[in-house]
């Protein structure tokens, strides 16, 4: 049950706040002073003030009711507080809110616009109650996975890119494939860092291949190595991407584009360590950590006979799905933070910007962005404008969340909407909004 501090000297207020909000499932405590009120948030645990504006006799300026709302803010600044004022001291009331008092009411009241903001500011302050644990608890983990790991120096905020990281080190040290999932410039190749970081190979060599930005015919070539005369242009021998990375970790970025050929070579070395250059009769035996990435639907593409399933499954031993940046809007602000030029800050409206642009270049995009207003903006503080982001997507008021997001807050919450809302960085009704477009029902 909530509980309501009432700090009023009038003892009827108080007794009628009392029998007004207990009929609403609202317990009350009362204290006739601002000393008093101020000795009972020390000692017990309250959700919501309600305050008067004047306590002693013949004053009607305010001035206790200012002096009041700013003790209280300066030992409880996440306390809801509701003014209770008069027409005389409506200007000083409407100065408090906007100094973070959450609402004011005039006397006499209306009660059922009273009731509707006592319960929705204990409801909000629950949830942002909540949403701070959660934040401390997030902040906790990333300190300790930081102390245990070498995480190489990415940044990083949102609990979904939490979970990946921990499974990545946890796996790292185990001499397995991994499968890193998702969409381009969402942070993969950092990952696969992180991994080698971490594994028994960490001290030998990192080698990358993006399977995608070399024609077909040349692919082989790049992972085996040839011989001279093996194809056209080839005038001395060479090595491959697996004699280089021996000892090591290969990144296999883009493995969806691998051609067939290459598929069947490519397990081939999986299952023995062994192969064989272009051109040359004699095998050569390494010791290769495999880490792939891809953007691409492999499975969709085994149905096409365009993947091999055996393949697949041997480099899908350990799969980690990295979300699109809009999927991780924690790591938006951060992350631009620490994209943008040294001595820039960002300004409320960039921030704003930011959080409710889509995206569709995850990182990458970010990263450009951020450095493009690093060098146009005119001052050091960045703002929505020198972000330079399609209008369109700065209008959006609310970020994008698909329909497993809300599913999976929601049980992270036990459906408690407001909850699962402000993990989503939503309003309750956008949120109910939502719901109902995708068909989920509501809780309870």
């Amino acid at each position: 049950m909530a509980t309501v501090l009432v700090i009023d000297d009038n003892a009827s207020i108080a007794t009628a706040l009392d029998v007004l909000l207990s009929l609403h499932d609202i317990e009350t405590v009362h204290a006739d002073s601002p000393a008093a009120g101020l000795a009972l948030l020390e000692r017990d645990a309250v959700d919501l003030v309600i305050q008067d504006m004047n306590f002693a006799a013949d004053t009607t300026g305010g001035e206790e009711g200012r002096a009041l709302f700013r003790q209280i803010r300066e030992r409880r600044p996440e306390l809801p507080v509701i003014l209770l004022t008069a027409w005389t001291h409506l200007d000083m009331a409407v100065e408090l809110v906007k100094a973070g008092a959450s609402d004011y009411v005039a006397k006499p009241w209306n009660d059922e616009r009273l009731v509707t903001a006592v319960r929705n500011l204990v409801e909000l302050g629950e949830a942002n109650r909540t949403l701070r644990e959660r934040e401390k608890r997030d902040a906790r983990g990333r300190r300790k996975l930081q102390e245990q790991f070498d995480t190489r120096g990415m940044v990083w905020r949102d609990a979904a890119t939490q979970r990946v990281l921990e499974l990545a080190c946890q796996v790292a040290r185990a001499d397995v494939p991994v499968l890193i999932t998702g969409p381009n410039g969402s942070g993969k190749e950092r990952v696969a860092e992180i991994i080698q970081a971490n594994s028994s190979v960490r001290d030998g060599p990192f080698v990358t291949l993006n399977c995608g930005a070399l024609p077909a015919e040349l692919i082989e070539a790049e992972l085996f190595g040839a011989e001279a005369g093996a194809y056209t242009g080839a005038a001395k021998a060479r090595a491959g991407k697996f004699e280089a990375a021996d000892g090591g970790t290969l990144f296999l970025d883009e493995i969806g584009n691998l051609p067939p050929a290459g598929q069947v070579k490519l397990l081939r070395v999986l299952e023995t360590g062994r192969f064989q250059r272009l051109g040359a009769n004699e095998e050569k035996q390494v010791r290769v950590r495999i880490v792939s990435a891809t953007n691409a639907d492999l499975p969709a593409m085994i149905r096409a006979g365009t993947f091999r399933q055996d393949l697949y499954y041997r480099l899908n031993v350990i799969e980690l799905d990295l979300p699109p940046l809009a999927r991780r809007p924690d790591d938006i602000v951060p992350l631009a933070e620490h994209f943008m030029g040294a001595g820039k800050s960002l300004d409320a409206s960039a921030r704003r910007a930011l959080q409710r642009h889509a995206w569709p270049g995850n990182v990458r995009e970010l990263k450009n962005v951020m450095q493009r207003a690093s060098l146009l903006a005119r001052s050091d503080t960045i703002t929505a404008a020198d972000l330079g982001l399609p209008a369109a997507a700065a209008a959006e008021s609310e970020p994008a969340v698909d329909r497993q997001a809300i599913e999976d807050a929601l049980a992270r919450h036990a459906g408690v909407v407001a909850q699962a809302a402000a993990d989503l960085g939503l309003s309750r009704q956008a949120l109910y909004r939502r719901m109902e477009r995708l068909g989920i029902s509501r809780p309870g």
